[in-house]
């Protein structure tokens, strides 16, 4: 397995991992209908279009059968923190859990963040996605819960900081 910066290329592997972990990760929290209409052709375009934007932040985890997981980063538009960027972003293949990909892909961002000048990344997380403790174990703490709506559903929404060092 290796770890790498996203090029164009990756789109298609990208969306592919995308729309898989948000059908088994949201199963069950986000309605059905959406998650059943998420499109790995239309989060190509997507894909696409992050790819490139150099604000991204991409990077890959891939092994021999192609892209397994994926993690982004950049300042978000209602950031306004100076020295404060945001993790948008981290989903790995459901089988690849417990690996310590998640934490590696986590590592890799913050490296990238860190050389940056960064001092603090936000992440935002479902209150109700089983692995939101994953950013607690690895050093950010709680901020605050925040409303968001998905699927026309009204969520919990977890806001967590990493301090940068």
């Amino acid at each position: 397995m290796t770890i790498r910066e996203a090029i164009k290329k990756d789109a298609s592997g990208i969306a592919a991992v995308h729309v898989e972990s948000w059908q088994t990760t949201y199963k069950g929290i986000i309605p059905q209908y959406f998650l059943d209409e998420l499109s790995v052709g239309e989060r190509t375009k997507l894909w696409n279009q992050n790819l490139e934007n150099r604000e991204n932040m991409i990077f890959v985890a891939e092994d021999s059968s192609g892209i397994i997981g994926f993690i982004t980063g950049g300042k978000r538009k209602e950031n306004t923190e100076v020295g404060v960027t945001d993790l948008t972003s981290l989903y790995l293949l459901d089988v690849c859990h417990g690996q310590g990909i998640g934490r590696k892909l986590v590592d890799q961002l913050m490296h990238a963040f860190k050389k940056q000048g960064y001092k603090k990344v936000y992440v935002d997380v479902l209150a109700d996605n089983a692995t939101r403790h994953f950013y607690t174990y690895l050093g950010a703490d709680y901020v605050k819960t925040v409303k968001v709506r998905i699927g026309g559903r009204l969520l919990n929404e977890e806001v967590y900081v990493f301090e940068i060092n």
